[in-house]
């Protein structure tokens, strides 16, 4: 039976359990990106709560605490990632889930990463981490049954699914190595999921719409850390109620990412390390070999001259790239701040009067699962979860933002 066993990161065994055996062939799920893809965006795998008890630290202010996390420089670190999210995302009439619409892909085995980020749009998932500066990471997502693992070292990518065997390799372009950014060939958003990184996406949203305040400290995987909140001003129409980093007393790094609905209840977003490690992790850590039997998927061609083919085959040419083009020629963004609107008009304008096709059909599809509204603008369908909602008007225009459903529908008015 094959088996990915990597090596060992400290001494405590963290990287040398036993590996999972080959299970069930992990789900490739896929959801609108009008709905869940926005949501699923504002995932990183930042970090779960160890709490044992509030610390008494010297008291900071929330300018310097956020000074002391823009100052960090920790390069170095490993640990194990606990991330749950609850984002709410309908279900359809007869079963099912709006983010099962893309359903699997056919029998493909590829372990590209590409669609593994969905997989982290609901439920409880356990993640081990490991950095040794920009040219080497490795996150793995154990599943009850398999593991999936994604290791980037140096101009080498390899991805690795134990539920089927199947590995994925790619090397980083001619030059790469000589702009000095190997980052840059990892699927972004398994690249971006860095405690770093995500706290780094959201402080850069703060603004004259925000509130920011360090709200006591915490014990987060046996570490002291401060709490830095952030809150939409009173009068917001967001649907966002706060975010809370829990912030190393020590190094700045954050630990802990919990990001909280207006509408109370359990926490949309809540990620956080259960154990950290910011020693350097030994050099093993980030070596891999395929198991005899695997299926290995390469990438096409280093160069990336055939880059436009995806792994089921079909060829992307100049007409699809024009057609995504104009499909997003007409995006623009209403608002301002936690009230930001994204709108988008589909290429046509209005709805297909008649087919299968068109923003009309698209309409009568997420009434399944939508409410209708109505309004200056016309009508149209508004699809709701716990973060994101979005509207669709019959005339083919889409509205979408962690905001209310009386904004967007305020928003398409306005646009009318």
């Amino acid at each position: 039976m094959a088996r990915i066993r990597p090596t060992q990161v400290a001494d405590d065994g963290f990287w040398d359990e036993e590996r999972p055996s080959r299970g069930k062939k992990a789900a490739r799920y896929a959801a609108p990106v009008a709905v869940a893809g926005i949501a699923a965006a504002t995932i990183g795998l930042v970090p779960a709560l160890a709490s044992t008890g509030d610390p008494n630290l010297p008291k900071i202010s929330a300018q310097e605490l956020i000074s002391k996390m823009a100052a960090s420089d920790a390069q170095q670190m490993s640990g194990s990632v606990k991330i749950t999210t609850d984002l709410g995302i309908p279900s359809l009439p007869g079963g099912g889930s709006i983010a099962d619409l893309g359903g699997a892909q056919g029998g493909d085995a590829s372990a590209a990463p590409d669609a593994k980020l969905m997989e982290l749009v609901s439920g409880s998932h356990t993640l081990r981490v490991a950095t040794d500066g920009p040219d080497k990471q490795r996150v793995s997502i154990v599943e009850n049954a398999a593991e999936y693992s994604l290791i980037h070292n140096g101009d080498e990518i390899w991805a690795y699914d134990s539920g089927s065997n199947s590995a994925y390799h790619a090397t980083a372009p001619k030059g790469a190595k000589a702009k000095g950014d190997h980052r840059q060939e990892l699927p972004k958003d398994l690249r971006d999921v860095t405690p770093q990184e995500i706290a780094k996406k959201v402080l850069a949203s703060v603004d004259d719409t925000t509130d920011v305040t360090v709200d006591g400290t915490s014990r987060v995987a046996g570490r002291d850390a401060y709490d830095l909140l952030i809150k939409p001003k009173q009068g917001s129409d967001s649907t966002i109620g706060s975010v809370r980093i829990a912030v190393d007393a020590d190094n700045g790094v954050p630990l802990k990412f919990t990001l909280s609905p207006k509408s109370g209840g359990k926490a949309v977003i809540d990620v956080g390390f259960t154990k950290v490690d910011f020693g350097k992790p030994k050099a093993s850590t980030f070596a891999f070999t395929p198991p005899k039997g695997a299926k290995v998927t390469e990438e096409p061609t280093a160069d990336r001259k055939h880059a436009q083919k995806d792994f089921g085959g079909k060829d992307f040419g100049a007409k699809d790239f024009k057609d995504a083009q104009g499909a997003l020629s007409g995006l623009n963004v209403v608002g301002k701040g936690w009230d930001s609107i994204a709108r988008l008009d589909t290429p046509g304008g209005a709805a297909a009067p008649s087919g299968d096709s068109g923003p009309g059909a698209a309409s009568g599809l997420l009434g399944g699962f939508g409410k209708e509204v109505k309004g200056k603008f016309g009508s149209g369908t508004v699809v709701s979860t716990r973060l994101v909602n979005a509207l669709l008007t019959d005339d083919g225009k889409v509205f979408v933002g962690a905001v209310d459903k009386d904004a967007l529908v305020k928003a398409a008015n306005a646009a009318k």
